[in-house]
Formats: structure tokens, C-alpha cells, sequence
């Protein structure tokens, strides 16, 4: 299965992730993280078993694959993915319990999809979201461990969201996204005096 991660869908669009692709997102990811919380056997390539399991999602560990399926790398705390990870684990005070588990990896998630919405926005123009939706993400983003939403409750506003709206598949979705990528040409670049570079769309 070829996989790509969030970072090369938005790059290669050049820009943001529209509201009902956030939605679908958001489902399709907590329903993983939902599964792989309760599963005793888990995919080693993936999930090299729950206990393990990175507790940071970003958009460079969000695997988006072309038949629609998710997955998340393994993703080691770094410089590169600080913003994306749960103030607790910065300040060396997590906690491995899977209620804890489950709360560092919902503030990831909600960053992540943060960042997604606001990929290569200018300064001055707003994030496009629903009220509900951004505030929904808020509560995932919450700096307090214990005022987060849980996963359940991110499930639910996903389902019902789903049904209120008909929005897409999960599925749809991401084979829409992955599809992208590899429809999108090469950008050519060409070197003009003095080594400066132009590409043919400026």
C-alpha cells in the first residue's frame, strides 16, 4: 500500500483542508485511535503495540493511504513536532495510563488538524470553520489535560455531524486527498541570472 502523510497532501494543493474534509479526517482518525486503544494485536509496522506507541500525531506522521485507509507512524519527540505535542509530555509530567494516553494524543490530533485548516493562509485571513468544528477542535487543543474531549465524544460530533450534513466517507475522502498528490505535475524550475530560481506558475 503506498502511503502519504498530511504534510505532502497540503503541499502538493498548496493550500488548506476544506471543512467537510477536516470532518472526515477527524472521524476516520479517532476511529483508529479508538481501535488500536482496544486491540490486543496490533499491526507491528504501525502500531508496534499500544504501550509503545508514539503519543504525537503530526502532520508528517498522519499516513494517508490510496485506498482510504490511515495509519500514524511512529513520531519521536523533536524540535520539528513540539507545537503538535501535549504540553504534559514537554514538561516530562505524562502519565502512561490510557486515559492519559488517550488525552495526549486527542491535543495532537486537534493541532494537527489545526495546522491543516491554516496551511499557507495569509496573515490576515481567517481560518474557514463552523463554529462547531472550531470549537470542537479547541477542546481537543485544550492546555489542561483534564478539560480535553475524549474520543468518544469526538466519535459522536463526527457521526452526527456526518448524518446532519451527508458529508463523505472517511474513505472517500482520504482516496480523494491521496489521489491528488499523484495527480499533481512536477513544478519545473528555471535558473535565471545570478541563480535565482522561478517556476512557471509565478
Amino acid at each position: 500500500i503506498t502511503f502519504v502523510t498530511l504534510a505532502e497532501v497540503l503541499e502538493a494543493r498548496g493550500g488548506p483542508l476544506q471543512e467537510e474534509e477536516v470532518w472526515s479526517l477527524l472521524l476516520g482518525s479517532a476511529e483508529a485511535l479508538v481501535d488500536v486503544s482496544y486491540k490486543v494485536q496490533i499491526s507491528p509496522l504501525f502500531f508496534p503495540g499500544v504501550n509503545n506507541m508514539s503519543n504525537i500525531i503530526s502532520p508528517a506522521s498522519l499516513l494517508l493511504s490510496a485506498t482510504g485507509t490511515l495509519a500514524f507512524k511512529n513520531c519521536g519527540l523533536s524540535d520539528e513536532v513540539s507545537t503538535f505535542t501535549a504540553p504534559e509530555m514537554l514538561q516530562g509530567r505524562a502519565s502512561s495510563s490510557r486515559p492519559a494516553t488517550e488525552r495526549m494524543l486527542v491535543y495532537s490530533l486537534g493541532m494537527t488538524l489545526y495546522w491543516a485548516v491554516d496551511f499557507q493562509l495569509p496573515q490576515n485571513q481567517p481560518v474557514q470553520l463552523s463554529d462547531h468544528l472550531n470549537s470542537l477542535l479547541l477542546s481537543m487543543c485544550e492546555d489542561m489535560a483534564h478539560r480535553r474531549v475524549n474520543l468518544n465524544s469526538i466519535l459522536e460530533a463526527c457521526e452526527s455531524q456526518h448524518k446532519a450534513s451527508i458529508l463523505p466517507s472517511p474513505t472517500k475522502v482520504i482516496k480523494r486527498l491521496v489521489e491528488d498528490v499523484f495527480r499533481e505535475p512536477r513544478i519545473t524550475f528555471f535558473l535565471l541570472p545570478g541563480g535565482s530560481r522561478v517556476s512557471p506558475r509565478q
